[in-house]
């Protein structure tokens, strides 16, 4: 008989980091609760953390190297399938170029160490530039930001939540989310600490979000005006001569810049685009600069739309105009163990116009293309056309805009892989599934949430299990890729391997940190809050932050356009989508969950009582809701969260095809939202979808729930 025995990990399906205390026996899992001596975490936990048993354990888990076999498959050997990519890529590349594969990689890829080091590597033997990520349907304008800005795309400033008086967020909802872009778990805690500490908390949104309850203040304005409010908080701080650089008096360019753009953008101009009266934008801009410290924090909704370049861009200029950027209680850079800016040099971010994609010259950044755009590079003849895909743990045909369009576009592929546990809505459509190890049969190192974490932790997790069946990890499957692409014998090189030397090289170097000294320390280790270090962080050239780049200010004869109202489309799609997150899933890789499913309900579309007065509907009944590029029956939710003429749907749902043939993919509840989302809607500065503000029509349908 096997002893009961403990596994301390953190938990890698969110950004949170949750420390873990798993209880097993054997290969059986007792129990998931939370590690109350994790430094970081403090024995916070959510009701996701119990997924990694069930991705362990369930049944549907794909557990050998597949191969399309007409309408059904076969099982083959590693061997087989690593023979086969390499001939079949190597010849679509010899006969129409490099970039005529292209790479997708989805959000779990984030969260996994293996993949974090060896995607790279992977990425340079396949040589093509048609490569596509989940960050341009989420988190792209943050990166584009902190590029113009400080010369460093993962140069991201977070709020230094446990230390503000003030903090003002901006279409995010961090008590569902557990942070995003602000890794940090706990957060309905650490928002009620700033309370009790006599502070105060601002939400803007168009719906009164959980993290909006909770808040001292909820403004609700329209959808996608968010760049409008905070051009108007910027120059009311200027006309009432509140800027005050603190600190960083000489290292800051281009403020000229920002007073001049700023003029036409007063609340009494933008005020009725907004939603808000102008005298309570005056009164907000005060509370924000005036505070003792204050941050601004913006997020989902304020990047996944038309304006998301310039909603994070403007989201710094107001917290570094007010004082409070690198600061005690403003934005701070964290100073993570292991370090993504070691290698990045002062560089000039205009050097260099962006690369433009083939079909609608989308911009390139941070060496990825709008996934926005990955179906129009399949789908269109010609040079430098798409003809066969990796897919590495994502699933964009329920998560990128316009789904059933890219589902389209799979479907005439010359040649699919996908690296993924599960046969769902994108890897139905690959000619080999190689199947990966997950959860808690691997070793966990956060390489990029502790670059956006609001303390410095440092926490190493060994793998509890070892893969099951024929699975391997995902860093040695990408391993096998490069061998068979480019006929390389295995270096031996191991993720530990190159954790170890990023830790012994980085800021904590001389404290000893190594990879040995976490494994000494299974709870993680603490190393410190957020401290002021923009001198150090910062990879301009000159060493200074920009405030006004020149790729920012050229965008803003759009906003100005934005001002004036399109009555036309108003009239045709009356109403404004935007979406929601629920505390029980992430994204569209928890759904095989049977316990968090439970904890889900029913996926409805949530829209204020008046216009479900108007529309004749009620709680429980099927509408259509129809967007330009397609309609879904859903059931309604009558919900005064909502602001009138705002509906929200969930992102990530939609597993509604029954001719997979497996239980991941049928009888699971929901609609897609990216059935609605237009690829042709994106933000043209950053190339990122614009999923909230899609405009919709709602009818009553026939079929009641």
């Amino acid at each position: 008989m096997f002893e009961i025995q403990t596994h301390f990990r953190t938990c890698n399906i969110c950004e949170a980091m949750c420390g873990l205390e798993i209880s097993y026996q054997g290969g059986a899992i007792l129990s998931i609760k939370p590690d109350k001596q994790d430094p970081f975490s403090h024995g916070h936990i959510c009701p996701k953390a119990v997924a990694l048993q069930d991705f362990h354990t369930d049944p549907d888990r794909i557990r050998t190297p597949l191969r399309k076999a007409g309408s059904g498959w076969r099982e083959i050997s590693w061997d087989e399938a690593f023979a086969e990519i390499g001939q079949r890529v190597r010849a679509i590349q010899a006969q129409h170029g490099a970039d005529s594969v292209g790479v997708y990689l989805g959000n779990p890829n984030a969260h996994n160490l293996g993949n974090a080091v060896f995607l790279p590597r992977f990425q340079k033997a396949l040589g093509s530039r048609n490569r596509y990520s989940s960050a341009s349907a989420d988190q792209l304008p943050h990166h584009v930001a902190a590029n113009y800005m400080f010369g460093a795309s993962m140069a991201i400033p977070v709020p230094d939540i446990d230390r503000t008086d003030f903090m003002l967020i901006i279409g995010g909802n961090p008590v569902v989310s557990n942070g995003s872009m602000m890794s940090g778990a706990g957060m309905p805690g650490r928002i009620k600490a700033i309370q009790k500490r006599g502070g105060k908390v601002v939400v803007i949104d168009p719906r009164r979000t959980e993290t909006a309850k909770l808040a001292s203040e909820h403004l609700a304005i329209r959808p996608e005006a968010d760049a409008l409010l905070l051009f108007a908080l910027i120059r009311t701080v200027i006309e009432e001569g509140l800027v005050d650089f603190g600190h960083l008096k000489g290292m800051v360019d281009g403020y000229d810049g920002i007073v001049a753009a700023s003029a036409g953008f007063t609340p009494e101009r933008v005020c009725e685009a907004v939603g808000l009266p102008a005298d309570r934008i005056r009164r907000l801009a005060r509370e924000f600069a005036t505070a003792p410290s204050a941050v601004c924090y913006s997020r989902m909704g304020a990047s996944t739309q038309s304006f998301g370049g310039l909603c994070q861009w403007l989201t710094v200029v107001l917290n570094i105009v007010t004082g409070n950027f690198d600061r005690e209680g403003g934005a701070m850079f964290p100073q993570p163990a292991f370090d993504l800016l070691a290698r990045v040099q002062p560089n000039d971010p205009d050097a260099r116009p962006p690369l433009r994609s083939r079909v609608r010259q989308l911009p390139c950044f941070s060496g990825e293309f709008p996934v926005a755009t990955l179906a129009d590079e399949i789908l269109t003849e010609g040079s430098g056309q798409i003809r066969a895909m990796f897919t590495i743990a994502g699933n964009p045909v329920l998560s990128a805009p316009n789904g059933d369009r890219l589902d389209t576009a799979f479907a005439q592929l010359d040649f699919m892989v996908s690296v993924d546990i599960y046969l769902n809505e994108t890897t139905r459509h690959a000619d080999i599934i190689l199947p990966a190890a997950t959860g808690l049969e691997i070793a966990q190192f956060d390489v990029f949430f502790n670059s956006f974490a609001v303390r410095n932790p440092a926490k190493y997790s060994p793998p509890l299990f070892q893969p099951q069946g024929n699975q391997r990890h995902d860093w040695q499957i990408l391993k096998g890729l490069i061998a068979c692409l480019t006929g390389t014998a295995d270096d031996g090189t191991t993720p530990e391997m190159l954790l170890d030397a990023a830790l012994r090289s980085g800021p904590y170097k001389d404290q000893g940190l190594s990879l040995s000294t976490l494994s000494e320390h299974p709870h993680g280790l603490d190393l410190g809050p957020l401290r002021p270090c923009a001198h150090e962080r910062v990879r301009t050239l000159n060493g200074h932050i920009r405030l006004a780049p020149a790729l920012f200010l050229g965008d803003l004869p759009r906003l100005s356009a934005a001002l004036q109202a399109d009555a036309g489309e108003r009239e045709h799609y009356p109403f404004r989508l935007i979406g929601r997150r629920l505390v029980w899933n992430h994204n569209t890789w928890t759904h095989n969950s049977r316990r968090l499913l439970k904890g889900a309900g029913p996926i409805t579309v949530q829209l204020h009582s008046s216009d479900a007065s108007r529309l004749g509907v009620s709680t429980g009944q099927m509408v259509v809701v129809r967007s330009r590029t397609g309609q879904v029956d859903i059931e309604v939710e009558v919900n005064d969260d909502m602001s009138p003429g705002v509906i929200s749907i969930p992102q990530g749902w939609g597993h509604y095809r029954p001719d997979i043939g497996m239980r991941t993919a049928a009888g699971l509840p929901g609609v897609s939202i990216n059935s609605l989302t237009d690829g042709g809607r994106i933000d043209p500065l950053t190339g990122n979808a614009a999923f909230n503000g899609t405009p919709v029509a709602i009818r009553a349908s026939r079929q009641m729930a």
